[in-house]
């Protein structure tokens, strides 16, 4: 029809959207707060908490990417409040992830801008705005004690450790299987 007009859709995605991951844990912890205290004030908002966050959650990282080369890439945005390691929870080795607190928000939103996305130590990072680092977040959720999504690669990479835990798992007992059968 002449003069209907459809609204226009925006295309370009926005940087300060929570991550998949951070939606995920707020949705449900909202489904399991079944408290009616009503003397507790409510927590805010997911989206809200991100409005003026200055935390960056940073995934994708390689296994032996250190310290000085985040700080030298992540300090290209803004002055840094504090940088701290993703570890495996057992052998407390770097495993892929980190967390970098800026001062500032707009440092934090630059960052993401310019820093996302591209390539450290051969890997593209992945930087996504977080609600803030609390103590124990530095260690991983996966069984093995790191990367849940490590566990179950299984494809060869050299900048994670090789292969997936799981998968090395699997291999070893088709083998232990084949070897005992034959």
């Amino acid at each position: 029809m002449p003069g209907i007009v459809a609204p226009m859709r925006n295309t370009v995605e926005r940087l300060d959207k929570p991550s998949s991951y951070a939606m995920s844990k707020y949705k449900k912890r909202k489904r399991n707060d079944t408290h009616t205290d009503t003397t507790r004030p409510a927590s805010p908002d997911l989206e809200e908490k991100l409005a003026d966050a200055t935390t960056l959650y940073v995934g994708n990282l390689s296994f032996y990417t250190t310290e000085e080369q985040i700080h030298a890439l992540f300090a290209k945005c803004g002055e840094l409040k504090r940088l701290v390691m993703g570890l495996d929870r057992f052998t407390k080795t770097p495993c892929g992830f980190c967390f970098v607190e800026y001062y500032t928000h707009q440092d934090a939103l630059d960052c993401l801008k310019y820093v996302g996305g591209t390539k450290l130590d051969e890997r593209i990072i992945r930087c996504d705005l977080d609600e803030g680092f609390g103590e124990g977040r530095q260690y991983g959720r996966g069984k093995s004690g790191g990367q849940v999504r490590d566990e179950y690669r299984e494809e060869f990479d050299p900048g994670r450790g090789g292969y997936g835990k799981r998968f090395r798992e699997d291999q070893e007992g088709f083998a232990d299987e084949y070897a005992g059968g034959a």
